[in-house]
Parts: structure tokens; sequence; C-alpha cells
């Protein structure tokens, strides 16, 4: 009888936990991208990213729906299937919403407006080359869209013959800006007009009386420009220079006042400013700009207007973040949430009535669509993409504070094992994210290359460390790591591991490091000149070599003015010092190394190179996967898959398992039963 009672309390017990989350239900989980409300505020359109099963489905990048909710919280699907669309803008009456798709026989990506009300998406517009952005006139009466040339009438036919050589970054391919009319229809009326505005053309807005554009150009369609020498520009409506903005370094988004006397825009505090996240306001008519938010300690990410006087701003700070009001007339900051709420906030659109609608995740959901009902209310969760989660069992998430060996305060994101023991000591995953220009708030975290939701599951601590250089704490803060690689940056990560084994969390022989780009020159470092602070390290599209990177990326400039702020040549020595080759002999970490061959801002012979080092030394596992038609990170779903099983295996293998000898690779033979 006494058996039987523990047994049926055992299955009661077993009961009252939900299902852990997959890595398959992971890399599956759906999330709003993007979104706009109605100029009436009564619906929010947003984009929601659904991801291909790879189990099942063809193979290839997530399909993204076009989906529509009022303030209830009512949603309803407007385009979806096997579809992909992005740039959604509304009609100034709120009768329409337009996106770019390629749809049906389309050969390019074209325009696309359907009805509010009912009705088919009908093509507005296909131009010379792909249409990458527009911008709608309020009135309806024409369209300004960003298309690149059309190039010369016989260079497919020459290809074909064999005629394609690739002469490297020569005859580039600028984007240029085209006026479209409209007619009564909505479609287009008459041949597009390309406006005479000099350069590559990134951006566009407009103001609501169509007299006036704020321009993103860059000289060149390089990404280095792109980054570091684009300019801010107003223009009149045929696109002739007026005003040409004070402003050097990485730009943001721009916005016009309601009014159109004036420019919200987020840009860098200068030319060696890591990332834009200052709050700038121009003046249309002079030109002249002010930094709303001087002393701000964090980055601002998003930005509108509630009123002409009135400018909103989504700011990152810490792992948090903050929806703040500046009034123009008398200075005053607010903030109109609590910013101890759970969600972090990611964007922000405002409608003509003031209705704010957001789109924010927490460590419960990924991004979802929120309305804010009034300043100082809780926000309002319109949607929710993933019932799923509702059924599953998550682990927590807290931030950590520690104190690096310098006595700089840092933060990080802590997620303790699933059903936690005090006392006891777990292995630790360090997810070191990449930049460093970047951060990670306390919002959701588990993707295909850090599940911490399926690490805790396991009985692992994953610890999201934001070591100097990273963004959140201002400018000051995001340049401490600059002009010293892998230096105190990295001894970061070792003074997070110190901290936790402290506290008596983490075992300290049983701690694993991985990271993507400059997450993953961290762990590629981790895995050899601190390699006896590491016990496995998986290092995904990485650096090894801080010489050769610079030979071979297409961000040189960004290297020099943000990172290096020196030339390869001023400090060749140095540059080799810091570079994980150079430490190859020190590796006794078991190193999993992952890179898309097509990657070109950190280029694969930058995985191999290091791999034929750690390989012919032979003093530790290593093994190197290159994953075809994949470049900066991973966006196919089996590639996705198939790095996080790669990811935990490596870690279960030599963390947990305590093996020696390389683990067996995945077995993705269940994908054949689609066929």
């Amino acid at each position: 009888m006494r058996f039987i009672l523990f047994t049926l309390l055992l299955a009661v017990c077993a009961s009252a936990h939900a299902a852990t989350l997959s890595l398959e239900e992971i890399v599956g989980l759906r999330q709003v991208n993007e979104f706009t409300i109605s100029p009436k505020g009564r619906f929010v359109a947003y984009v929601r990213h659904q991801p291909r099963d790879p189990l099942k489905d063809e193979d290839g990048p997530a399909w993204t729906e076009l989906h529509l909710v009022d303030m209830m919280g009512h949603s309803r699907p407007f385009v979806t299937g096997q579809v992909k669309l992005a740039k959604l803008r509304w009609s100034g009456d709120g009768q329409r919403l337009f996106f770019i798709a390629k749809r049906g026989n389309d050969k390019l990506n074209s325009l696309y407006a359907i009805p509010v009300d009912g009705g088919e998406a009908q093509r507005v517009l296909t131009a010379p080359q792909d249409v990458e952005d527009y911008a709608l006139l309020a009135d309806g009466s024409a369209v300004l869209v960003i298309a690149k040339d059309k190039g010369p009438e016989n260079k497919e036919k020459l290809a074909k013959r064999g005629f394609n050589a690739k002469v490297f970054e020569e005859d580039p391919e600028f984007s240029r800006l085209w006026r479209y009319n409209l007619g009564d229809d909505g479609l287009v009326s008459g041949e597009p007009e390309q406006l005479p505005v000099a350069g590559h053309v990134m951006a566009v807005q407009v103001n609501r009386f169509g007299d006036r554009l704020a321009l993103t150009v860059s000289p060149t369609p390089a990404i280095d420009d792109e980054l570091m020498a684009a300019s801010l520009t107003i223009a009149d409506s045929g696109g002739r220079l007026l005003t040409n903005l004070a402003h050097r370094g990485k730009l943001g988004a721009g916005k016009f006042s309601p009014d159109g006397s004036q420019l919200l825009f987020i840009g860098s505090a200068d030319i060696n400013d890591p990332a834009e996240g200052r709050l700038y306001l121009a003046d249309v008519a002079s030109g002249k700009v002010t930094d709303l938010l001087p002393d701000f300690e964090g980055h601002v990410s998003a930005i509108d207007w509630l009123s002409d006087r009135q400018a909103l701003y989504i700011g990152d700070i810490g792992t948090g973040s903050r929806l703040g009001l500046v009034n123009l007339d008398t200075g005053v900051k607010n903030s109109l949430i609590d910013e101890s709420a759970s969600e972090v906030l990611r964007g922000l659109d405002v409608s003509d009535k003031g209705q704010i609608a957001l789109v924010a995740d927490s460590w419960q959901h990924p991004p979802e669509v929120f309305a804010l009902p009034s300043p100082g209310q809780p926000l309002k969760r319109l949607t929710i993409s993933n019932p799923l989660l509702e059924t599953r069992e998550l682990a927590s998430q807290e931030v950590l504070s520690y104190k690096a060996r310098d006595g700089l305060e840092l933060q990080g994101v802590l997620v303790k094992p699933l059903r936690y023991t005090p006392g006891k000591r777990y292995p630790l995953i360090m997810f070191v994210h990449g930049g460093p220009e970047a951060h990670v708030a306390n919002g959701w975290v588990s993707r295909y290359a850090n599940p911490a939701q399926l690490a805790a599951a396991d009985g692992f601590v994953s610890f999201f460390p934001n070591y100097r250089g990273s963004t959140g704490r201002g400018v000051a803060f995001s340049k401490l790591g600059q002009g010293d690689y892998a230096g105190a940056e990295f001894n970061d990560l070792v003074d997070a591991k110190q901290h936790l084994v402290s506290i008596g969390l983490v075992d300290e022989k049983k701690v694993g490091i991985t990271g993507g780009s400059y997450g993953g020159y961290a762990t590629a470092w981790g895995a050899t000149a601190l390699s006896e602070h590491f016990a496995a390290g998986v290092m995904f599209v990485g650096i090894s070599d801080l010489i050769s990177k610079f030979g071979t990326t297409d961000i040189p400039n960004e290297m020099y003015l943000v990172h290096a702020r020196a030339w390869p040549w001023d400090h060749w020595h140095e540059l080799l010092e810091r570079s994980p080759v150079y430490h190859a002999q020190k590796h006794r970490t078991p190193l999993l190394i992952m890179h898309g061959e097509n990657d070109t801002r950190v280029h694969p012979s930058q995985s191999l190179e290091l791999f034929r080092y750690l390989k012919t030394l032979n003093q530790a596992p290593v093994r190197l996967v290159l994953q075809p038609g994949e470049g900066h990170g991973y966006r196919k779903a089996a590639s996705q898959l198939d790095y996080g099983q790669r990811l935990m295996d490596w870690m279960r293998h030599y963390l947990i398992a305590g093996n020696s000898g390389l683990p067996a690779n995945p077995d993705h033979s269940a994908a054949l039963s689609a066929e």
C-alpha cells in the first residue's frame, strides 16, 4: 500500500511539471518583426516571422506574413502562407496597406497594396530592379521608391556565354531614388522619374505635405561607406539638396515632426562612436542640430512624435529599456512607463491621434505587439504568436551585477537551471554577444545560437555578460574596449566566471564559452590565450587573426574608426599578439568552429586558419563545420537546427559527460521522412 501511494505521489509530482522547450521548438518560434499603427489608431499591422519546419518543409529562410490586430487584441491574417513581405506602410487615409513582396510570377520584389476592408492585394509597381524601400505621399498622389539602376542590357546574356568575371569592388550598383505618380485607382500613372540625388540612397522620409524629403545617402554602396560615411540631407520634393545636416558617424532612423518643421533622428556622438544611439533634433529650414539627451547613459533605439513639441524615444538602459518623452518647450524629460516592467521595448509607432503601439519581449516570450493605453499605465499585450509557450515550463531570468578586476561595475543576464537547487554547483555556458557594440537585455534570449531555455532544462547555468564596449550604458562605456583588442574586455568574461564560482553557483572546472562574430573572437581567445579558464568552446563566424581579418573584411574603415583606432601598419605586432592564432600553443579547450561559407564580414578563412593551427598542434579536440549558402549568421531553418544541435551536443559531451574525444556528428535522417 505504501509503495502504491509513493508511486502515485511521484506521478502527481511529475505531471505538475510542464514539458520543456525543445531545440526544434526554439528554432520554430514565431515573432513580430515589424509593425505600424494605422493613422486613426484602430489597427496595428504587423509582420510575423514564421520559421519553416526543417523536418517537413523545403529548406530556406523564415516566411514573413502580414497580420492585422485591433486594440482589443483581435488579430486576423491578411497575407499568409509561403510568402515573404516587408516594409509596411499605411496610406494617408488608412484604407490601404502597402508592402514589398515577390508574388506569383514576379521576377523582382515589387510594391503591393491591399485594402483593409477586404479584397486581394494588388501590385502597384515594379521598378527596374528590386524595390528596396519607399515612402508614400500622404495625399496618395505619388510614391518615392529606392531601387538600383537596371544596369547594362547585355550583362545577363554575356554571363550565360561565360563572360562573368567579377572585378572586385569596381562598378558598384548604386541605389537611386525614383518618383512614381499614382492615379485615382492607386496604381502607377505614367513613367517614373529618377530624382537627381548624388550617391547611394539608403533611406527616404517625406513630410506629410510632400514638399520636403529627408535622405540618408552614402558615397558608394560599400557596407563600410553605409556604416561610416553616410550623410543625412534635407531635399525638396524634386530631390534637390537644400540642407546637409552636420553629423559624422553612424546613422539611424529619422522622422519628420507632424508640422514638417523638424526632423528627429538617431545618430552617433562622433566618428569614433561605436553605435548610433544619440537623440538629435534638426531644424529643417536652417539645418541646426541639437542633442536632446546629451548626458544619456544609454542608447536610443527607436523614435517618433507624440505632437509637434513632444518627442518620443525608446532608450536601451543596461538590461532594460525606457519609453521616454522630451518636451521641446520646457526641456522636461519623462518616462511614460514603469521601467521595472518585465517587457523590453524594441519598437515604437504613434498614430495621428497619439495612440502608441510598441513591440516588446520578455523572458517569457519573443517580440509581440503591445499598446500603451495611457502614460503610466501597464502595457496591453495585443498578440500571442506562440500559444505553445503557455504549455512549456520556462526557467526564469534575472539581472546579475558583478565587478571586474579593475573595479568596473558590470551586468549580465543569468538563466539558472530549471528546478535549481540552492547550494549545488552547475556547469556554465557563457554566451558572449557580438559587436562588441551590442548588448543583451533581460528579454527573450533563447534562439538557435544561444538556446538558454534548452540549456536550463539540461542542467546548465547560462550567462550573457555585457562586457565593457557593450551598448546600453552610454558612449563612454561603449568606447572602453577601443584600442585594446582582447584586453580588459575579455578579462571581464573571466571575472564573470570567477564571480559565478565565488557565489557557489558554478563548477569552476565545467565552464563553456560560445558566441558569434566578436563573440566568436572572444570564444577563440578563451580557447587559446585563456584556455585554462574554459573546458569547452563553440566559435561562430569568429575572428582568429586580426591582421588577415582586416585584409578580408568588408568593413576595414569601421575596424579602424570604432575598434582598433589605428591602422594595422601602425601596430603590426600588437595585432598579432591579440590574435588567437598567436596563442595556438596554449590551446587546451575542445573547440567547435562553425562558419557560413558566404560570410563577407568575417571571412570563413578566419575559421579555417585557426582550425589548421589547432589541428596541426593536436593538443585538444577541434572540429570545423562550414555551412554552404550561409553568411554572417544563419538564416535557413536546417542550418539553424544543425547549429543548435551541434552547440548543445558539444557542451553536453565535455561539460556534463566529461568525455575527451570528439562527439558524434548529428544525424538528421529524420528530415528524410518528409519526402
